[in-house]
């Protein structure tokens, strides 16, 4: 079985990196669809008992991430329980202390 990390940057390489319109993952099949206003990319799918959501990062948006991806960087945030848990820019993977939080696997 893939770890959680694995299957994040699998999310983000499919839905950015390749620009699919669906995912595959281990669990099954995942819509890659879009927003409303801005067009980004997004993708739900279940990790264990967590309910992941994937969205391309906006970079029309003040901070550190969204200024990367306004310089061509491709960045998918994930967020579980209606908080960000970490990001994939560019195949690398960051978490962030919510991951912890929750108590998410490594």
């Amino acid at each position: 079985m893939l770890t959680l990390g694995e299957v994040l940057v699998d999310v983000w390489r499919q839905a950015l990196a390749e620009g699919k319109g669906r995912v595959d993952l281990p669990d099954g099949t995942h819509l890659v669809t879009r927003t409303r206003n801005q067009g980004l990319r997004v993708v739900y799918f279940e990790y264990g008992e967590a309910r992941i959501e994937g969205i391309e990062q906006n970079p029309l948006k003040r901070s550190v991430w969204a200024q990367r991806a306004s310089q061509g960087e491709r960045i998918m945030q994930f967020s579980a329980q209606g908080r960000y848990i970490g990001n994939v820019a560019e195949g690398r993977l960051t978490r962030y202390p919510a991951w912890r939080d929750l108590g998410l696997p490594e």
